[in-house]
């Protein structure tokens, strides 16, 4: 028998300690990022309908489709700040719908892009329409 024989090579046992390294590092990676999903979550309305039918507002039905509360803020109309007014709390829950009245002169036939933003200045919700 020898005396100085070995079970794998130097470069054998780096290649396999490296390829394990990676594995681990990557399943640990990826349960971070799970993690982390549920404490950041989402903010984001889906205007559901637009009615164009009361001279000078506009009433919009929105849902909030994310999972994070969303307090509506400012409504802009074609890149105009909006006067606004909700219905019941400007804070739409996750889930739950709200409509917004928007002081804002239309006219038949014109399209309108209505923005909607929380309270961070970011846009929760964009829709366009055109006014009938």
């Amino acid at each position: 028998m020898r005396k100085n024989a070995k079970a794998l090579s130097p470069v054998v046992a780096s290649i396999i300690l490296i390829a394990v390294t990676v594995a681990v590092s990557i399943a640990v990676a990826a349960w971070m990022g799970a993690l982390t999903v549920g404490f950041m979550g989402s903010s984001s309305l889906t205007v559901t309908d637009i009615d164009f039918s009361t001279p000078g507002s506009i009433v919009i039905q929105v849902k909030n489709s994310g999972t994070n509360d969303v307090t509506v803020q400012l409504v802009k109309v074609n890149n105009d700040n909006a006067a606004f007014v909700a219905t019941g709390d400007p804070t739409i829950p996750s889930g739950l719908n709200e409509e917004f009245t928007i002081t804002w002169p239309h006219a038949a036939g014109n399209p309108y892009k209505i923005d909607l933003y929380d309270n961070s200045g970011q846009v929760v919700g964009s829709y366009q329409a055109t006014a009938n």
